[in-house]
């Protein structure tokens, strides 16, 4: 039930509406009042708030979930990127919420029911650090985020006692697309509260009732604002929207555009050393505007980084690009005439943190794709000319950690105190001279470690087609064999006498030329006998000028025990006789049996054989040399495959050749 008192200072009207309000500041001389039973008592005048450009105002209404809220009460707070906002919201239902109001970012926020964490211990705030992962709401949260923010002011109804300089140690938490925060302003070594909620659109809360003169936030662009630098005076334009940099171009020293105080400067020799002006900014100079796939976007911001690696500095630049219309920011990122577009992910799972520290070189799966970890290395900020969103300091150095699944390249940054995921994509350098009709860009130098391989999709399109000609060339030569083969010329048993003689099959007319002559030999009778061979020689004999050509067959029938019983009998043999000319032709049989096993041979008085001559069908020396033929595309594009990624896992922790020593 709301509660109505009158302000000792100044006789005003001062309301309490929310059951869970303790604290109110009169709007007219800013008294702090704490609300008790028998009463209020004075606390004195609450500090006074820091001009911004928030729409937003104490009485401001809207929807959330299509439940109503009012605005009733605000916390200012401060930390080293600046200013945020705390608005305290009041349901129709007399619940309370709060929406965070951070960077043109708006998060909406709930007090966590006990039940959620009950007998969850967290951790004191020193003991937390990026990456910690906890369990509670059906989801596993990451901390991303420690700030030891401090509040500047209040305003309006507020559920606990704050002023001017209060410590609000917080940390923020993530889980997908949830966000949380555990709030340590009640002592850092007490548990803390537990905020659970989401990151949401502002326009889709249906506001009313906002802070007149001020524009509701569709996009990062605001009215320009003439700086000049602190240090050597140069002129420094301030045009968007959250801005808590802007660097130099003529020093390269760092300001902070609220106080006007210099975050970080750069010495010449290092100035020199960067190159800076020659290179990042003449690739993609700030102002520039492009329509990059399907968005406007506007070059706001230049920051140049480099590794070391054994001695030697690797420099790359990142270009901050604001939508324009729209909330957001993006990034190019440009290393030896590679480009990739990236973002900050709103669906970060913490699954990838909990993958990470389990085996951080190992692979991430994200979105449906599998990453493979790239390379670990400390990125230093060398140079940096624009606006940014965030106080970005010259000198201050991040661990990354690279996952590759070309085109895409999924980073996780850490510092001290943050932990954040960025996620980029490949593009062209002609696509992006185009976006932002820029002159002619350097051509990409090297294998970019998430450059899409030109070698993928071909070797990919080549064993396809090889696949499908194979097939037809298969079908081609069993159809051929069908469609040439003839009826036998040579269809009879024939009998091996024990004595060896020579037999005759019955001779046979060719009326022309056959490329190929089948001769087919199936014997039964070694079957009736154990471990011994028996080799036929044919002699294809024409009985009109006594041509002679020969072959072999060997038959062999052969069983033992070897961890179980086991039989081999080999009764089927074929011979081809080549390119027989025509004419009158006859088999004449000779064979020779196993000499250490003449008793069982003994037992034998004549052995029978099976034999068929025909002509043979499709040579199946043409069908492998067809797919020899068709395979060497294949083969090539599958090692220039090889051979890219070779070249790209070459740049990174894991080679796929290992260097070698010169002394090796």
């Amino acid at each position: 039930m709301a509660r109505t008192t009158v302000c000792p200072s100044c006789g005003a009207s001062v309301t309490f509406r929310a059951a869970a309000s303790i604290l109110a500041v009169c709007e007219y001389c800013r008294t702090t009042l704490i609300n008790l039973e028998e009463g209020v008592e004075n606390l004195g005048k609450m500090a006074a708030l820091v001009e911004d450009n928030s729409p937003l105002c104490l009485g401001a209404q809207g929807r959330y979930r299509k439940a109503h809220f009012t605005v009733v009460g605000r916390i200012q707070l401060n930390h080293e990127q600046g200013f945020w906002n705390e608005w305290f919201l009041l349901f129709d239902n007399l619940r309370t919420g709060w929406l965070s109001e951070a960077g043109g970012e708006y998060m909406f926020s709930f007090l966590a029911d006990s039940s959620v964490h009950s007998g969850r211990a967290f951790p004191s705030f020193a003991g937390l650090k990026p990456g910690d992962m906890f369990t509670f709401d059906k989801s596993e949260w990451t901390v991303s985020n420690l700030e030891r923010a401090k509040c500047v002011a209040g305003e309006g109804e507020l559920p606990f006692k704050v002023g001017g300089g209060y410590p609000a140690p917080v940390a923020d938490l993530r889980a997908d697309t949830r966000m949380a925060t555990l709030d340590y302003s009640e002592g850092e070594d007490k548990p803390p509260l537990l905020f659970i909620g989401e990151v949401v659109d502002f326009s889709s809360l249906k506001w009313r009732n906002l802070r007149a003169g001020i524009p509701i936030p569709t996009g990062p662009k605001t009215p320009a604002r003439a700086l000049r630098c602190t240090h050597c005076g140069a002129p420094l334009e301030l045009k968007h929207e959250g801005i808590l940099a802007v660097a130099c171009a003529q020093c390269g020293s760092v300001t902070d555009p609220e106080t006007g105080t210099i975050i970080s400067r750069l010495n010449k020799m290092r100035r020199r050393r960067a190159n800076f002006n020659k290179t990042a900014l003449a690739r993609l100079p700030l102002g520039k505007v492009g329509k990059l796939r399907g968005e406007k976007l506007e070059a706001i911001g230049c920051m140049q980084r480099f590794m070391t690696v054994e001695g030697v500095d690797y420099r790359w630049r990142e270009y901050l690009l604001a939508r324009v219309g729209q909330p957001g920011y993006r990034w190019l990122i440009e290393y030896d005439g590679h480009w990739s577009l990236a973002d900050t992910p709103g669906d970060v799972p913490s699954a990838l943190n909990a993958a990470y520290f389990k085996n951080p070189i190992g692979k991430l799966s994200y979105r449906g794709q599998t990453f493979k970890h790239f390379q670990h290395y400390n990125a230093t900020v060398e140079y940096v000319v624009g606006e940014f969103t965030w106080r970005v300091k010259a000198g201050e150095t991040s661990a990354l950690d690279d996952y590759v699944a070309p085109p895409l390249l999924l980073s996780r940054e850490a510092t001290g105190k943050e932990i954040s995921w960025s996620i980029a994509e490949y593009l062209p350098h002609t696509e992006i001279q185009q976006a932002f009709g820029l002159e002619k860009l350097q051509s990409p130098t090297g294998v970019y470690a998430n450059q899409p391989s030109p070698w993928q999709e071909r070797a990919r399109s080549a064993w396809f087609a090889f696949g499908a000609f194979a097939l037809i060339a298969l079908c081609l030569y069993l159809a051929l064999s069908q469609l040439l083969r003839s009826e036998p010329y040579v269809r009879e048993n024939v009998y091996l006498l024990q004595n060896g003689e020579a037999v005759l099959s019955e001779p046979f007319t060719l009326t022309q030329k056959v490329s190929a002559l089948h001769v087919s030999g199936e014997t039964q009778a070694l079957g009736s006998l154990d471990n011994t061979w028996l080799e036929l020689s044919l002699s294809l004999i024409n009985e009109q000028d006594g041509d002679v050509r020969y072959g072999d067959m060997e038959f062999s029938h052969y069983s033992g025990w070897d961890d179980g019983a086991w039989d081999e009998n080999i009764a089927q043999r074929k011979l081809v006789f080549r390119d027989v000319p025509p004419g009158t032709w006859r088999l004449m049989l000779e064979h020779t049996v196993d000499p250490l096993q003449t008793t069982q041979w003994q037992q034998v008085s004549e052995i029978p054989l099976s034999l068929v001559v025909h002509k043979g069908g499709a040579s199946s020396t043409n069908l492998w040399i067809l797919l020899l033929a068709l395979v060497i595309w294949p083969l090539f594009a599958f090692l220039g495959r090889m051979s890219f990624e070779i070249r790209r896992w070459a740049e990174s922790d894991h080679p796929i050749v290992q260097p070698v020593d010169d002394d090796e």
